[in-house]
Protein backbone atom coordinates (compact mmCIF):
# COMPACT_ATOMS: atom_id res chain seq x y z
CA UNK A 1 0.00 0.00 0.00
CA UNK A 2 1.18 3.12 -1.01
CA UNK A 3 0.16 6.49 1.14
CA UNK A 4 0.58 10.01 0.17
CA UNK A 5 0.28 13.08 2.14
CA UNK A 6 -0.32 16.06 -0.14
CA UNK A 7 0.70 19.61 1.19
CA UNK A 8 2.87 22.25 0.90
CA UNK A 9 4.39 22.28 4.40
CA UNK A 10 1.61 23.70 6.86
CA UNK A 11 0.74 22.84 9.99
CA UNK A 12 -2.47 21.02 8.89
CA UNK A 13 -0.60 19.12 6.50
CA UNK A 14 2.31 18.22 9.23
CA UNK A 15 -0.68 16.97 11.62
CA UNK A 16 -2.38 14.86 8.77
CA UNK A 17 1.43 13.02 7.96
CA UNK A 18 1.87 12.61 12.02
CA UNK A 19 -1.62 11.24 12.32
CA UNK A 20 -1.68 8.82 8.83
CA UNK A 21 2.14 7.71 10.53
CA UNK A 22 0.23 6.69 13.92
CA UNK A 23 -2.83 4.94 12.74
CA UNK A 24 -0.20 2.98 10.25
CA UNK A 25 1.61 1.97 13.36
CA UNK A 26 -1.28 1.05 15.43
CA UNK A 27 -2.79 -1.01 12.78
CA UNK A 28 0.11 -2.34 12.00
CA UNK A 29 -0.07 -2.32 8.30
CA UNK A 30 2.90 -2.89 5.51
CA UNK A 31 2.93 1.07 3.79
CA UNK A 32 5.43 3.60 1.84
CA UNK A 33 4.31 6.74 3.54
CA UNK A 34 4.99 9.71 1.58
CA UNK A 35 4.81 13.83 1.88
CA UNK A 36 4.21 15.43 -1.28
CA UNK A 37 5.20 19.12 -1.24
CA UNK A 38 6.17 19.91 -4.48
CA UNK A 39 3.32 21.74 -5.72
CA UNK A 40 3.74 20.03 -9.66
CA UNK A 41 3.31 16.91 -8.86
CA UNK A 42 0.53 18.12 -5.98
CA UNK A 43 -1.45 19.59 -8.99
CA UNK A 44 -1.40 15.94 -10.92
CA UNK A 45 -3.97 14.70 -8.40
CA UNK A 46 -6.12 18.18 -9.57
CA UNK A 47 -6.41 18.94 -5.50
CA UNK A 48 -7.91 21.90 -4.95
CA UNK A 49 -7.75 21.42 -0.95
CA UNK A 50 -4.95 21.08 1.00
CA UNK A 51 -4.21 18.72 2.82
CA UNK A 52 -5.08 15.37 0.93
CA UNK A 53 -4.72 11.85 1.71
CA UNK A 54 -4.07 9.64 -1.47
CA UNK A 55 -4.06 5.87 -1.47
CA UNK A 56 -2.19 3.70 -3.97
CA UNK A 57 -2.96 6.59 -6.45
CA UNK A 58 -6.82 7.44 -5.72
CA UNK A 59 -7.10 10.72 -3.87
CA UNK A 60 -9.28 9.16 -0.53
CA UNK A 61 -9.68 12.66 1.47
CA UNK A 62 -9.23 16.37 1.39
CA UNK A 63 -9.00 18.86 4.28
CA UNK A 64 -8.74 17.59 7.83
CA UNK A 65 -9.13 14.54 8.92
CA UNK A 66 -9.75 12.89 12.10
CA UNK A 67 -7.56 9.45 12.98
CA UNK A 68 -11.30 8.05 13.00
CA UNK A 69 -11.64 8.48 9.77
CA UNK A 70 -7.95 7.96 8.59
CA UNK A 71 -8.42 4.37 10.24
CA UNK A 72 -11.94 3.68 8.05
CA UNK A 73 -10.06 4.81 4.65
CA UNK A 74 -7.52 2.59 5.73
CA UNK A 75 -8.89 -0.64 6.65
CA UNK A 76 -11.61 -0.48 3.74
Amino acid sequence: MEIKVLGTGCANCKALYSSVEQVVNELGLQADLVKEEDLMKIMEYNVMTLPALVVDGKVVAKGRISKEEIKKILTK
